[in-house]
């Protein structure tokens, strides 16, 4: 019992006094001024001031432009004000200071969160979104640095009480709150493809680059067919051009030949069925193809279709690891905290998740996905500053047919510049090569500029 006790204290008290739903924070912010929070340039994002009275009234200045990441503190609490209120409660301040502070019955003010969110690629992405539903997640592949997470709907933190009556009575339709990058869950669409070709790598590590298809804009098995995109007729296609051209019907074919039990583990290799190894809110991706599912089943799973369901970070996470030679990082937000002063208290450094897939497969999967921009639909992200690859997708979704998400996954290098990998979504707005890709295009641009 001596033992455990001293690890809580050691190791575990803080995870728990920072619980949510511990009510004891609540009595830090009788002594505490709430820290402020501010993005990798200093860029303030969250503040806290004080008027000549005493009241605290708890500010954002970008406004809407963070509302999801960074969340809000009052009727409640969300994104980075919720996951890190313990460390926005505290104060490090020089200790006579707080001492003195105490005596004359003065707050001390808390630390600072140093996020690791990039104030012009926030921008970007915001601004390339538009008014339109989806998302858009950014980071570092070799690091785990989320630069970027951009939502929409969005909502001003800075009204969230005088609004919250009407938010919540739109909320069935719209889901302002929600954080889509991190939270939403969609179909994947054509950007599942680089899952079902990993499997089909794994199965035919010496073969794979004899595949061979002759698309004729559809396929059909068990009395069900499926089409092209635009029922665009491919000719004959190895697994490379079929990534290029993002052909469905090779793809079906492709899923039909698959051992159903290995593309589950292949999956759950990926993380689909498992937590994100996240600090903030994410949810858990879905795969459910089972190993008795009929070919219609198997066709619609391999071009991401049918039941499966990811969160942009997830994706962004995969292509993440491809970029990475199969490793994955942990996706942060946070690097450091600071005192008033501005003297680090705490630093939070990049840490390996573990392995994904092979150094081989990755590698692989990289060439595929540049053949996407050099030859494929994708080919608008071609720049002389930097190289992409990617891959785009459009993902049906409800009963209209026709009605689909328009998505791009990828990511972009060049010498002098840490790569960054990019997960974008819009909501019912049809092709990814001509809506997901110029947002990816306005990301990468603003980085390499």
């Amino acid at each position: 019992m001596i033992a455990y006790f001293t690890y809580f204290q050691v190791a575990r008290s803080e995870q728990f006094i920072n619980n949510p739903y511990n009510t004891r924070l609540d009595s830090f912010a009788k002594r505490i001024i709430r820290g402020d929070i501010v993005s990798d340039d200093g860029t303030l994002l969250a503040t806290t001031k004080t008027d000549a009275d005493g009241n605290e009234t708890r500010e954002y200045p970008q406004g809407k432009k963070y509302a999801h990441v960074v969340g809000y503190a009052e009727n409640g609490k969300a994104g980075l004000e919720s996951s890190y209120n313990f460390q926005l409660l505290r104060s490090h301040s020089f200790i006579l200071e707080r001492v003195v502070n105490e005596i004359e019955g003065k707050k001390n003010q808390g630390d600072t969160l140093v996020t690791t969110l990039n104030n012009d690629l926030q921008q970007a992405a915001y601004e390339a979104l538009g008014d339109r539903k989806g998302a858009v997640v950014v980071l570092e592949p070799n690091s785990g640095k989320i630069l970027a997470m951009v939502s929409k709907p969005d909502f001003d933190p800075n009204t969230i009480v005088s609004n919250w009556d009407a938010i919540l009575a739109n909320d069935d339709q719209n889901s302002v709150l929600l954080n889509r990058a991190s939270q939403g869950l969609y179909p994947p669409g054509s950007t599942f493809k680089l899952v079902t070709a990993l499997e089909y790598i794994r199965e035919h590590p010496k073969a794979y680059k004899n595949y061979s298809y002759e698309c004729s804009g559809s396929i059909t098995a068990d009395n069900y067919t499926l089409h092209c995109f635009g029922n665009s007729v491919h000719g004959e296609v190895d697994l490379k051009k079929s990534m290029a051209k993002s052909c469905n019907s090779s793809f079906a074919n492709i899923g039909l030949s698959l051992d159903l039990k290995s593309y589950l583990d292949t999956c759950e290799d990926l993380l689909f069925n498992k937590s994100l190894p996240t600090e903030f809110a994410s949810s858990k991706s879905r795969f459910s193809l089972q190993p008795d599912a009929g070919d219609s089943a198997v066709m619609a799973t391999a071009i991401g279709q049918g039941e499966t369901l990811v969160s942009p970070l997830h994706m962004a996470l995969i292509v993440s690891a491809i970029q990475n030679d199969g490793v994955l990082m942990k996706p942060y937000l946070v690097q450091r905290v600071e005192n008033s002063d501005g003297n680090e208290v705490e630093c939070y450094e990049p840490s390996a998740y573990g392995r994904l897939m092979t150094e081989s497969e990755a590698k692989v999967l990289r060439g595929m996905m540049k053949a996407v921009v050099t030859e494929g639909t994708a080919s608008a992200l071609a720049s002389e500053k930097y190289t992409a690859a990617g891959k785009t997708g459009s993902a049906e979704f409800g009963t209209n047919k026709g009605d689909s998400h328009a998505w791009f996954v990828g990511y972009a290098s060049a010498k002098g510049s840490s790569p960054i990998a990019i997960a974008v979504i819009v909501e019912g707005a049809g092709s990814g090569s001509s809506v997901g890709v110029p947002i990816a295009k306005t990301v990468f641009d603003t980085y390499f500029k």
